[in-house]
């Protein structure tokens, strides 16, 4: 099979500007929830964080409220006690890589974007809270668009596409014109697709196969397919076993054109998509 390269696009947040698409940026997770699907209550955040960064990752993704399926929303208070401790420990060490803070709350973010983050990560694609994109424009935030059919509470009862690559561009597409309208800037935007929100395990597979459309949108492609449930629904298996077949997607990811892989697992990560970046042919 041969991968056309994949496209290099600029990127703008807080000041920095960056041509990505040479190499696949490497986001890890910290969760400072306890019901998280994976690693909810297993690290101590702030140390978590440190780790994180220790092993490669260029980017940190901090998020307080579970979006697994059937999850129960927090409020902003509850969320930003559990995040602060690693925001604080990201301040206090002079915000070494950019922190993105993964909520749909603009409270929540306004607070973390005072703290120094760089970026918002919303799941909701301003659909909870479309003052989200007023916070990234007034700080020249990043800010990362994921599709999601329904909420997290409803997201996986049987959810239904006509044509699931078509929908998701189409409505990625529409996010970022409200974005837009709201003064963000289109160097500011990075869009995902999102793996396992209201998407079955066929609809992710196909995903994957079909993520090169989304390119026609202009914007940098996020991938998180980390240990998520589609895995263990193709091969049975438990999240706890789910590392190499995270790889394999988010491999299989990066020769679509994916530009940033969104992971648990730091290290094993910038091992592979190193070796991935080195089997894409470069763009003239």
């Amino acid at each position: 099979m041969t991968h056309s390269a994949r496209p290099r696009v600029p990127l703008r947040w807080s000041g920095r500007r960056q041509l990505v698409g040479d190499q696949t940026l490497v986001m890890g997770i910290v969760n400072c929830t306890p019901d998280s699907f994976y690693d909810g209550g297993r690290h101590d955040p702030a140390e978590h964080y440190r780790q994180l960064i220790a092993e490669g990752a260029d980017l940190v993704d901090v998020g307080g409220e579970s979006t697994r399926p059937g999850a129960a929303p927090v409020s902003a208070e509850e969320e930003w006690r559990r995040v602060s401790p690693v925001l604080e420990t990201a301040r206090g060490e002079g915000h070494p890589v950019p922190l993105s803070i993964d909520t749909t709350k603009s409270e929540v973010a306004a607070r973390a974007l005072d703290a120094g983050a760089a970026w918002i990560n919303d799941v909701s694609a301003l659909r909870e809270d479309a003052e989200l994109a007023d916070l990234a424009a007034r700080y020249h935030a990043g800010l990362i668009l994921m599709h999601m059919r329904g909420t997290p509470r409803t997201m996986q009862r049987n959810p239904t596409y006509a044509d699931v690559m078509g929908e998701i561009a189409r409505e990625l597409a529409d996010a970022i014109a409200r974005a837009r309208e709201r003064g963000v800037a289109e160097e500011q935007i990075v869009i995902d697709p999102g793996i396992g929100f209201g998407k079955t395990a066929q609809h992710n597979l196909e995903i994957i196969r079909r993520l090169g459309e989304l390119h026609r949108l202009g914007r940098p492609i996020l991938m998180g397919c980390s240990r998520k449930s589609f895995i263990g629904a193709v091969q049975g298996l438990e999240v706890d076993e789910r590392l190499e077949s995270t790889l394999a997607a988010h491999t299989a990811s990066v020769l679509a054109g994916a530009h940033i892989v969104r992971v648990h697992d730091v290290a094993p990560h910038v091992r592979a998509m190193r070796m991935a970046d080195a089997l894409l042919p470069t763009e003239p």
